[in-house]
């Protein structure tokens, strides 16, 4: 026992020193605010100086780290809390409702997402040898994991990149691939391995939410959508929902009312046009539904954005 303990001990030394100097180089670079867009491509860095309102919004395939505070993610009745121990991975696009629920003026939530891209994953797992990974029990799209030393490490040094924007075009590539490989032979590893292989369920629903983004303003038909991936009509429907934690229908539905809801507070479209403009041929019903996800009728609920939108510039 006493060997254990002192062979963990500078593993956990490593561990606290590689988050504080992450924690610092997200500071550094958000000390003006949040980047949604850096020089690394795909890479954004984050934080915040309070907890926020639970907000409703797209998580496209990506991973999220964590070097101090803490998020809670709700997917359909599954929630998901990641910190500076736990990783948060989502490997389809998956509406989901985010809240930051540890953060100060003292100890500020400061972290960063990195896209995930399904064809360097894909070539990786082609050109490599992969040791499998531990498998995965749940079938959902997103899931939380440990963050580990490597992990942490390889996410300084692509921080480190944006001191350095000449070195970005060579080292890039190597630091993402070795991040992508840390992840394939982790415990999300097969999650991963199931979002990049062509023909497995994973990677037919994935064909068939790049539909529905694309197409969300037609007619859903699943018997067609279902044949388009290559899956009978019922299995269709299990494997979305259970990647999903909702059925095509209601994922179509989420599309629409964010959309709309981006063309009344961008374009300042009527609630009605807004609807009509997504594919709802009922306003009263557009009404309801956009009540129910928002929280609000649409022409209460835009001018509450706008005047925080207001309030935010002043």
């Amino acid at each position: 026992m006493r060997k254990q303990s002192v062979n963990q001990e500078p593993e956990n030394n490593g561990m606290e020193a590689a988050l504080e100097a992450l924690g610092k180089s997200i500071a550094r670079w958000t000390d003006k605010g949040d980047l949604s867009v850096t020089a690394v491509q795909g890479l954004s860095l984050h934080q915040r100086h309070e907890p926020t309102e639970p907000i409703s919004i797209m998580y496209e395939p990506r991973i999220c780290m964590v070097a101090q505070g803490a998020k809670r993610v709700l997917l359909g009745d599954d929630t998901y809390i990641y910190d500076k121990d736990h990783f948060l991975i989502a490997s389809v696009d998956l509406p989901t409702v985010v809240q930051i629920i540890k953060a100060s003026r003292e100890e500020p939530y400061l972290g960063l997402v990195l896209r995930l891209d399904q064809r360097e994953i894909s070539q990786l797992m082609a050109d490599s040898n992969l040791p499998r990974p531990r498998v995965h029990q749940s079938s959902r799209g997103m899931a939380t994991g440990e963050v580990t030393l490597p992990l942490l490490t390889a996410f300084q040094r692509l921080i480190d990149l944006l001191a350095e924007p000449a070195d970005i075009p060579i080292l890039l590539p190597i630091i993402r691939r070795e991040i992508f490989y840390r992840l394939l032979v982790g415990d999300q590893g097969e999650r991963l391995r199931q979002m990049a292989s062509a023909g497995s369920q994973s990677h037919q629903i994935g064909r068939a939410i790049d539909w529905l983004k694309g197409n969300f303003a037609q007619p859903l038909r699943i018997d067609a959508l279902a044949r388009q991936v290559n899956m009978s009509t019922s299995t269709f429907h299990h494997h979305f929902r259970a990647l999903t934690a909702m059925s095509p229908l209601q994922y179509q539905k989420w599309l629409r009312l964010h959309e709309a809801r981006r063309l009344m507070l961008a374009e300042r479209l009527n609630a009605a046009n807004a609807a009509f403009q997504v594919g709802y041929e009922s306003p009263s019903q557009f009404s309801r539904e956009y009540g129910r996800l928002f929280g609000d009728s649409p022409l209460r609920d835009i001018m509450n954005l706008r005047q925080m939108t207001a309030n935010e510039m002043d």
